[in-house]
């Protein structure tokens, strides 16, 4: 894929040592490392010894990390952070059979933080809403459905009267995306110091994680998707394999 040009612009957020810490154990299963395996993890990135300890202790205050022996690790709530990135990164489908999951808001009297805490959840599915209240997809996924949410809403198996190709189009915007993920393969490219590498890695996976993993003959051609997720997938191996030969040293 040719990747030289950058049409769209790129979600690069600057370096801090909480971002880089929650980037490696993110990406890390399990998701722990010593403290010592972290001091060498973010040395490259211009993050001190000192400036580290201090933003563990903070994390660890908030609510990010649990410590146990001198090993920090995500707590439950950013482990469910790493389920859905790993999701994001290596999405399970299915055959599509030309199905849609349909998904219908049920629960009434929701004040707004309920109503916007549920459109995140439904949003985290992949999920797209077409009116109020009534959320799509096609039915290729393979996913959990998480707990509570049979209460809020009912679930259907649909076949839309309305072309596929037509519905999706109004659903996602796909050709927006797929001009993000290729201004991101070129940025990807042209990063060569290790922080831009991995600042640059970092908005690869937040972009993951809007992809609305479409079946195939409801994307455009030369679909980007795969090759972002095989940029990250690449340095992710070669950031764990740096990380073990320094935590030999």
């Amino acid at each position: 894929m040719n990747v030289s040009e950058e049409p769209a612009a790129v979600d690069l957020r600057p370096l801090s040592a909480r971002s880089v810490v929650l980037s490696l154990l993110l990406g890390t299963h399990p998701p722990e490392l010593p403290v010592r395996d972290l001091l060498r993890a973010v040395e490259p990135f211009g993050v001190g010894g000192s400036t580290l300890r201090a933003a563990l202790s903070r994390m660890v205050a908030a609510g990010d990390l649990r410590r146990a022996d001198g090993v920090y690790g995500l707590s439950d709530r950013l482990l469910e952070r790493q389920r859905r990135q790993d999701a994001a990164v290596h999405p399970e489908t299915r055959r599509w059979a030309g199905e849609w999951e349909m998904a219908v808001v049920t629960a009434t009297g929701r004040g707004p933080a309920e109503r916007a805490a549920l459109r995140t959840r439904l949003t985290a599915l992949r999920l797209a809403e077409l009116r109020e209240g009534v959320w799509l997809r096609p039915a290729n996924l393979s996913r959990p459905w998480p707990d509570g949410l049979d209460d809020v809403v009912r679930r259907f198996t649909a076949r839309p009267d309305e072309p596929a190709e037509d519905l999706a189009a109004r659903l996602w915007p796909v050709d927006a995306w797929a001009a993000t993920a290729r201004a991101l393969l070129a940025h990807v490219a042209r990063a060569e110091r290790p922080a831009d590498r991995f600042t640059a890695l970092a908005a690869v996976v937040r972009h993951l994680l809007a992809d609305p993993v479409l079946p195939a003959r409801l994307l455009p051609g030369q679909w980007p998707g795969p090759a972002l997720r095989a940029v990250y997938t690449g340095y992710r191996r070669e950031l764990t394999e740096e990380m073990l030969g320094r935590a030999r040293e």
